[in-house]
């Protein structure tokens, strides 16, 4: 058993699975406190559980949530439209790494991916669960953001690259080239070939938007030291959906 915050059926809105129908499972509880964090990630009473697939009206169950029960919740969604994955997210769905497992378990003979939304600050929780995961969305934490995490990360992503992975790092107008420079070098030292996303940080708090110059800046500067490089903005801010 474990907190939730919610459960729906939506698209994915970020990164490179952007429009594919997922099912999200957001956990409670986060071990960082990033600056351009939009989500409620505190417990509560209740977990909010979207009534049918895409609807966007809720019911409440209690908390914490018994894996079985989300299980169910589970096929009953994927058997309404079909679904790509289910995204284990947060808050830091890692701090939950047992709970994402026995889930796992309960829905292996279905064809849904287990995907993984994580703030890669976690590496011997996810060697726990490495082996059940297929698609792995990694943030690299810039210091401006939430403090130096670089090794954490380097560690994370080299368990990471086994499976279908990416990395991502949110860029504001307070992102400095040298920070940015450094987490370039961090994920070109695991591996050239990792896929990296440039998320423009959607403006919460005091968090100012960065220029579109900067943007292409930044990701030229980055395809000097790795293959592929994205920019995706948060696609379901955009849309106005879960």
């Amino acid at each position: 058993m474990t907190n939730l915050i919610e459960i729906f059926s939506s698209v994915q809105g970020e990164g490179k699975y952007t429009g594919c129908r997922q099912i999200f499972i957001r956990s409670a509880d986060c071990n960082l406190n990033c600056a351009y964090c939009d989500t409620n990630f505190k417990r509560a009473d209740f977990c909010n559980v979207e009534t049918s697939a895409g609807l966007m009206t809720f019911t409440k169950i209690k908390n914490p949530v018994d894996v079985a029960q989300v299980a169910e919740i589970i096929k009953n969604f994927s058997s309404q439209v079909p679904t790509q994955a289910v995204s284990f997210t947060g808050g830091e769905p890692l701090l939950n790494w047992k709970f994402i497992r026995e889930v796992a378990q309960k829905i292996q003979n279905t064809e849904l991916k287990i995907f993984l939304e994580t703030n890669g600050t976690l590496p011997a929780e996810l060697s726990k669960v490495i082996d059940i995961v297929d698609i792995i969305s990694a943030d690299i934490k810039l210091p401006s953001v939430a403090g130096n995490f670089f090794d954490k990360h380097r560690e994370f992503l080299k368990i990471a690259a086994q499976k279908d992975l990416y990395a991502k790092i949110v860029i504001s107008a307070e992102t400095t080239l040298e920070e940015f420079d450094a987490a370039i070098n961090l994920i070109a030292e695991v591996s050239p070939q990792i896929l990296l996303i440039l998320q423009p940080v959607t403006p919460v708090k005091n968090v100012k938007v960065i220029s579109a110059r900067r943007i292409l800046e930044l990701q030229a500067a980055a395809l000097h030291k790795l293959k592929s490089v994205r920019v995706i903005p948060q696609t379901h801010r955009l849309l106005n959906i879960l």
